[in-house]
């Protein structure tokens, strides 16, 4: 079979996938199938064949493989662009005819590559030329951060990529006519040997001021394939490595060079590193890239069914995104191959070559097409820092298309000209050369005529590093794809999985007592939209459900029950579930009550803090409320205002109960009190001096308002929250004491929450002096906290946990905030319930600290919480924090005898910093809660 037959063999066993390709990509849209609709791709079709035609006449000899890879690689990029820009895909289709009939022109006029050799320093003016036009200020036009573009009334142009061109062609002519200087180094640099300079320097020229230009306009990926393109051309032609290890080497200080004084070079680069820092912002483009990818996994969603619409400019720059994700692994790694396919038949094309310059010509249009391809894709998936420019034969855009074809139809020259295995060979001058001649050092073929076994070395070098590199591109596609696919699609901001999530109900969210939180409504689409009926109530704990922006909360820690992928009640569930019939997804019942999750968050209007309220004998959080706060109805506008840096909203997005870290104040006393009783420092009956202030390691350690009490009881100096006391009983007890009992209560430790909870701290024992020892017992960090951590910081959860291991007789429980999981027929497939952490402290500790928070209430600076009828057991706080006035802290519980219920409260500057005790605000808003707590409970 002829060369051409076997041509015209490809291309009609590409066809059928062409247009089987594009019929899926209409019937998805709605278009019936017809001769009519499918004339694109049969003229595409009819249009190669046509090509080929002419390729019978004008390059008869040329690789037969080359226009079928053109052709399939082509219908991919149409069939693509007419699923996600139908708007442009006419133009792309008129670019496309356009591209194939300047592939035919250029073979039928350019006969004689030799010939064209002679005109190089035009095509290195030519070249140099269109790199400049964009910055001219008439016509030069930037686009999305690059200025590539010239643009003269309503037609725009990329003069680069046909520069690209000039380029190869000038390299390829002065190559081939310099190749014996550069392959003979007669310059002598100490012990290396060096090509004349005369020789290198326009070549150094031409390449330093493309390279210039095209970092200049910010177009990164233009000039990358500059580079490597004229050091793989050198080589070729040369056959020194060195040029190899001293180019890369020279691009590696470049990099830091352009690293360091170009932000949009910077900004790649940290995008490349950890898109999903900047995910709205910076990295969307990646991030939405790394989605689509995810849900294609192995064989794809199905033409059409992809949502790599949602990715800006996806036409162009990030079309492979589409294309892995509607095709799979499978069809992603197929368009690579027919890239790698087409880097086989290109350098086989040079191998066989007649001349130099043919030879040449065919590496360059073959490294720039196939490197290019290369750059993309590797930028899309992460293998490489992302840069702007197109993906040959298949984005959107006339320029590159053009380009394309006219180096495909120089390849296909290039072919014509190629010789036999015993043909001869022609060197730049077209004198020929017997194979396998030897110069005066020996080496084969390298006088006058690049050898036939040398070149081949060379190409064969560089097809393997082209084989590397897109066998590096598989596998990282295969990482993405397949390996961390799921762990992509689970991330709280992939609002793929959330579009394709609407499509299903998801499970409500409801209080205890029955309060509907949130639920999914159907629309008139048939999707559903998540809603939160009471509007802001106990947000921070449902958290939210943004497309956007991802989840939180409840919302994302009970994701996958909520969808019902989790959590199943009964054998239907579980075969449904894995069977991929849709069901309606689980409701979660929280331990809430909305009674008194109402009450905390109103005690909290107008003031920055927090309120937590828990059940101390299972944990159960019965409320849980932070100011300011929000109503999901605004949440994406704040999420975009806080990913811009613009959020004007006191924090509200911020839980203040469960995230933010406070200094204790006094209520840390309960801990130090605790510690010096059950480590046997004090008693019941000990007598401490408490005056208005004294020197503990060489500082001063004051009481509030400098209020001295004198010799006092451990009760009066606990009721009166002295700090000259606890600052006492805390040296005495040491910092690794102290803070050993800190931890038994839950500091320092990581805990497990449905809704996520830092840690609380405790300071570092081991580097505390003994003066930052006394205050850390009050509750209050000193010192010099940029060396260690020098005090407690504690967030209101934690200190409702202290209070509660008080309450439960020395048993601390881990908080929980689900109280029970229903599926759509209401079977229950969960149940809440508490979990011990341990023993804090015996019971009888426990009974002694709870009769002295009674005193602290009713003695004390707690009178605040006084409850008639029921008796309240707290302690106040007050924690300085360098502002106006002091955090006000009350953590307590009620009936003392026999407690059911704990709150703790913090309000921000709660407490004027004169005053004479800690009474401040928090206290009589923990009053409120507890009646609201124990009114609900039967309790009053």
């Amino acid at each position: 079979m002829t060369r051409r037959n076997t041509e015209l063999l490809l291309l009609c066993l590409a066809a059928p996938f062409v247009v089987l390709l594009f019929a899926m990509v209409l019937t998805n849209q709605g278009t019936a199938l017809s001769l009519e609709s499918l004339a694109v791709p049969l003229g595409l079709f009819g249009a190669f064949v046509a090509a080929h035609i002419a390729t019978r006449f004008f390059a008869k000899n040329a690789d037969p493989a080359i226009l079928p890879i053109a052709f399939a690689l082509s219908g991919i990029g149409i069939a693509f662009v007419t699923r996600l820009a139908p708007d442009l895909a006419l133009r792309q289709v008129m670019w496309l005819f356009l591209g194939i009939a300047l592939m035919v022109a250029v073979l039928a006029i350019v006969r004689n590559l030799d010939k064209l050799a002679q005109y190089k320093y035009t095509f290195m003016i030519a070249g140099i030329a269109l790199l400049l036009m964009p910055m001219l200020p008439v016509i030069g036009h930037e686009e999305l951060g690059s200025r590539i573009w010239i643009q003269v009334g309503g037609f725009s142009f990329q003069p680069g990529e046909l520069a690209k061109l000039c380029i190869v062609i000038f390299l390829a002519s002065y190559l081939a006519q310099n190749r014996e200087m550069l392959s003979v180094f007669t310059v002598r640099v100490g012990r290396f040997r060096l090509p004349d300079a005369a020789t290198l320097l326009p070549l150094l020229i031409m390449w330093a001021i493309s390279f210039g230009v095209v970092v200049f306009e910010k177009d990164l990926g233009s000039a990358l394939v500059c580079f490597v393109l004229f050091l793989v051309m050198l080589y070729v032609a040369s056959g020194k490595k060195l040029f190899l290890v001293v180019g890369f080497g020279l691009a590696a200080i470049g990099c830091v060079v352009l690293y360091t004084f170009f932000g949009h070079v910077q900004v790649r680069v940290h995008t490349w590193l950890d898109p999903f820092s900047d995910a709205q912002n910076t990295g969307y483009q990646l991030c939405q890239t790394i989605y689509s990818l995810a849900d294609g996994g192995l064989i794809g969603v199905g033409i059409g069914n992809g949502l790599a619409e949602n990715i800006p400019v996806v036409e162009s720059d990030f079309i492979f995104a589409a294309i892995g994700e509607e095709t799979g692994l499978l069809g992603g790694a197929a368009v690579l191959l027919l890239y790698l396919s087409l880097a086989v038949r290109g350098f086989a094309t040079a191998a066989r070559a007649k001349s130099d310059v043919s030879s040449f010509v065919a590496v360059g249009v073959t490294v720039t097409i196939v490197l290019q391809a290369f750059i993309i894709v590797g930028g899309v998936t992460r293998l490489i820092p992302l840069t702007g420019i197109t993906l040959p034969f298949i984005s959107q855009g006339g320029s590159s298309l053009l380009a394309a074809f006219i180096g495909i139809a120089l390849l296909l020259r290039c072919g014509d000209e190629g010789t036999g295995l015993t043909s001869e060979m022609r060197d730049g001058t077209g004198r020929m050369a017997a194979i396998g001649a030897h110069g005066a050092h020996g080496r084969a073929a390298e006088t006058g005529v690049l050898g036939r076994y040398a070149l081949g070395k060379r190409l064969t070098g560089c097809m393997i590093a082209f084989a590397v590199m897109f066998a590096l591109l598989v596998a990282n596609l295969t990482y993405i794809m397949v390996i961390k696919a799921e762990e992509y699609q689970s991330y709280p901001g992939n609002n793929h999985t959330l579009m394709k999530e609407a499509e299903t109900e998801r499970g409500s969210i409801s209080t205890y007592d029955g309060v509907v939180l949130a639920e999914s409504v159907q629309q008139d689409d048939g999707t559903y939209e998540r809603t939160y009926p009471q509007g802001s109530m106990a947000s921070h704990v449902v958290g939210y459900y943004s497309q956007q922006y991802g989840t939180s909360g409840i919302e994302a820690s009970m994701n996958d029950t909520l969808k019902g992928q989790e959590n199943f009640a009964s054998w239907t569930d579980v075969i449904n579930a894995a069977a991929g019939i849709e069901q309606p997804g689980n409701d979660v019942t929280l331990t809430l009550n909305s009674k008194i999750q109402a009450a905390a968050e109103q005690v909290l209007e107008g003031y920055s803090g927090a309120v937590v309220v828990l059940d101390p004998n299972t944990g159960a959080v019965l409320a849980s409320a932070s100011s300011p706060t929000y109503s999901n109805a605004d949440i994406d506008q704040l999420l975009a205002a806080a990913a811009g840096g613009t959020d004007d909203s006191g924090g509200a997005l911020i839980n203040r109960a469960m995230n933010s870290l406070y200094a204790p104040g006094s209520t840390f006393k309960m801990v130090t009190l605790t510690s010096a009783l059950e480590n046997g420092v004090m008693t019941t009956d000990s007598v401490i001096d408490a005056p208005a202030f004294m020197e503990i390691g060489n500082a001063r350690v004051t009481n509030a308002g400098d209020v001295g009490y004198g010799e006092v009881s451990l009760q009066r100096a606990f009721e009166v929250s002295s700090n000259t006391a606890f600052g006492q009983i805390g040296v005495d007890l040491g910092a690794e004491t102290l803070m050993d009992t800190a931890e038994k209560f839950g500091f320092n430790k990581d805990l497990d929450l449905e809704v996520p909870l830092t840690t609380s701290l405790t300071g570092d024992a081991d580097q505390m002096t003994t003066w930052e020892t006394a205050w850390a017992a009050c509750g209050q960090a000193v010192g010099d906290s940029s060396t260690h951590t020098v005090g407690p910081q504690a967030t209101v959860m934690q200190m409702a946990m202290v209070g509660a291991a008080i309450a439960n007789d020395g048993v601390l429980q881990q908080p929980y905030f689900v109280d029970g999981v229903y599926n759509a027929q209401g079977e229950r497939s969960y149940t809440g319930s508490g979990t011990s952490l341990g023993s804090v402290m015996d019971a009888s500790t426990a009974n002694e600290i709870t009769q002295m928070m009674e005193g602290v209430v009713n003695n004390g600076t707690g009178y605040a919480a006084a409850i008639d009828g029921v008796q309240v057991a707290g302690k106040t706080g007050t924690a300085e924090t360098g502002k106006e006035y002091d955090d006000s802290w009350f953590v307590g519980f009620a009936p003392a005898d026999n407690p059911s219920v704990v709150v703790a409260v913090v309000i921000e500057q709660g407490v004027n910093a004169d005053a004479e005790d800690e009474s401040g605000l928090a206290s009589p808003r923990a009053k409120t809660v507890l009646e609201t707590a124990l009114e609900v409970q039967g309790m009053m």
